[in-house]
């Protein structure tokens, strides 16, 4: 037979280990980002971004390819400049004369007159313009024009020809100077057409000679933005997620701790429950031997035992389970429980027992833990007086001290400790840690000497009126 072959794991199986894998992932990494302090979290912070970019310039993410490049078409070394062409001829006047033309100046009282020569008898002129300062252009028939200028009168003759001989020196000079700067400005302007020329040529020979050329690819550019994602959502996850353990952990130790008091109240509840259900076995035998002993000796007093016996059963039994429901009950129930307790004890003991009970009508509502007093008295009359062979007196008081309630059971016996029979302090013990349980340190249990002999010990509670939340729950 083939073996069985295992089954494939199916896609929703495959996608729950993955799912599995990536919280178990995440929940390590945020308790691996609580675990360090904020200053490492900033310094690996700063690092990771500075490895990144290390990052993107390294290879698979950045990487370079050189080429080499030919060019197009051979170089060429352009023309050589020809040279200037000599300078154009001046356009022929739009006047043309067979014979030169000659100019006369003449200068005498009337003032300057330029004419051509054949016209300086001016005897017809085609037309003339005269300007405000004495200027007349007349136009002869050949279209020539000539200047007459009046001078002013006055005017000396040698002066005038001085002034126009300096004239025509400085329009020569001026001349002079232009063709000059013509000169220079042309110089300039070919010396600049053959530097450009030389640029040109080593631009063009560069631009022609084989040269590399290399191409960057980079892909790693999203690594920087990716760290920065990963850094911000770091920190919301270290600044959360301790929060959340914080709280789990506070609530893991709130559970432990009421668990705890739980425990612990469960105990003393089942050790109360025990003293309870003793009710001390041998008081209610004692009990039952001393009623038949009475009815044959004193029918009246075993009827007056068994009363009180019945009154202190009918007020324990079903008060044990209320308190054990509740934690307290009020004083009076308790003062209930202990008056039958001590008649009875009286009947026993005869007149080395005297009681005085000391609890004003005002404070029976009050609110008091079940079993306390009645542990108290027993150990009073167990410890205290029993062994005493006068007995003594047994006080029970119940008062406001400093707004809270104090609970007093005072014995004249022998003295705490001082009895052949003394206790194991375990009774104590228990009504300690019942009050801290309750109460906390609000609740108290002193023990001291009862002047001149005996024993006094009291139980300070939170005063609170069961009548009052009464009232409260109704309202």
């Amino acid at each position: 037979m083939n073996a069985a072959t295992p089954s494939s794991p199916t896609p929703y199986q495959r996608w729950q280990h993955f799912s599995s894998a990536v919280v178990r992932g995440f929940h390590i990494y945020a308790n691996w980002l609580v675990s360090i302090s904020w200053k490492r979290f900033i310094v690996l912070s700063l690092a990771l971004l500075i490895g990144t970019n290390i990052l993107t310039e390294l290879p698979p993410f950045t990487w370079r390819i050189s080429e080499h490049v030919e060019p197009a078409e051979p170089y060429t070394a352009p023309p050589r400049p020809e040279k200037p062409a000599k300078a154009a001829k001046p356009a022929k006047p739009a006047i043309s004369l067979d014979k030169p033309i000659h100019y006369e100046v003449t200068i005498d009282e009337r003032g300057i007159r330029v004419h051509p020569a054949r016209a300086a008898t001016g005897s017809s002129a085609a037309s003339a313009a005269a300007s405000a300062s004495g200027r007349i252009v007349e136009m002869d028939e050949s279209g020539l024009p000539s200047i007459t200028i009046d001078l002013p009168k006055g005017a000396k003759t040698e002066e005038l020809k001085q002034a126009v001989e300096e004239a025509r020196q400085a329009i020569e000079e001026a001349a002079q100077d232009a063709r000059q700067t013509a000169r220079e400005a042309a110089d300039e302007a070919r010396e600049a057409a053959r530097e450009a020329a030389r640029e040109a040529a080593d631009a063009a020979k560069q631009a022609n000679r084989p040269r590399t050329r290399t191409t960057v690819y980079q892909l790693g550019d999203f690594l920087v933005n990716l760290a920065i994602f990963v850094i911000l959502g770091s920190a919301l996850i270290k600044a959360t997620y301790k929060g959340r353990i914080v709280a789990e952990k506070k609530a893991a130790q709130a559970t432990e701790t009421a668990e705890a008091e739980s425990l612990k109240r469960q105990v003393i509840e089942a050790r109360m429950a025990a003293m309870q259900a003793q009710v001390e076995p041998h008081f209610l035998f004692n009990t039952l031997a001393s009623i038949d002993h009475l009815i044959e000796t004193d029918p009246p007093r075993a009827s007056q035992m068994q009363k009180n016996l019945i009154a202190l059963l009918r007020a324990s039994m079903p008060t044990m389970r209320e308190a054990n429901a509740t934690g307290v009950r009020d004083l009076g129930r308790e003062l209930a429980v202990i008056k039958p307790y001590l008649e009875i004890l009286k009947v026993r003991m005869e007149e080395r027992l005297i009681t005085d009970i000391d609890v004003p009508e005002g404070l029976l509502s009050a609110e008091f833990p079940p079993m306390m007093i009645q542990s108290l008295v027993e150990n009073a009359i167990k410890h205290g007086l029993e062994p005493k062979a006068e007995g003594g007196t047994l006080k029970v008081k119940a008062e406001i001290v400093h707004g809270k309630l104090a609970v007093t059971v005072a014995d004249t016996g022998l003295g705490f400790g001082r009895a052949a029979t003394s206790g194991t302090g375990v009774g104590l013990a228990n009504i300690r840690e019942r009050l801290m349980l309750l109460y906390g340190p609000k609740g108290a249990v002193t023990v001291s000497e009862n002047l001149p002999s005996g024993t006094k010990v009291t139980i300070t509670v939170p005063y609170v009126s069961r009548a009052d939340h009464h009232e409260g729950a109704r309202a």
